[in-house]
């Protein structure tokens, strides 16, 4: 585990802000569904959910990124063992001599 963290800045926050925003507005939605005797259905709404998405991403780009952190390349871990230098010899190969 990277000992790092996670960007902090801004827009970093504001787009990691994308998936409660998204439920938080689905729930709303159906709720006033509930209450207003069905005019809110999915197929009316819909355009809502993704105006929502627009939104959360267009403040996401005009925040200030002071502090950002790009993320960190993975490092290379241990390669795998060479194989050995003399292979173990099978039945059949045993067999044969």
């Amino acid at each position: 585990m990277s000992t790092q963290g996670r960007c902090r800045c801004q827009s970093c926050t504001i787009r990691g802000l994308t998936g409660p925003t998204i439920v938080i507005t689905i729930g709303v939605l159906f709720l006033l569904h509930e209450t207003q005797g069905g005019h809110f259905d999915f197929q009316n709404t819909w355009p809502v959910i993704l105006l929502v998405i627009g939104l959360v991403q267009l403040a996401s780009a005009f925040a200030p990124r002071q502090g950002h952190v790009d993320a960190q390349p993975a490092v290379p871990g241990v390669p795998p063992p060479a194989p050995p230098a003399n292979p173990p010899q099978t039945y059949l190969a045993s067999r044969e001599q």
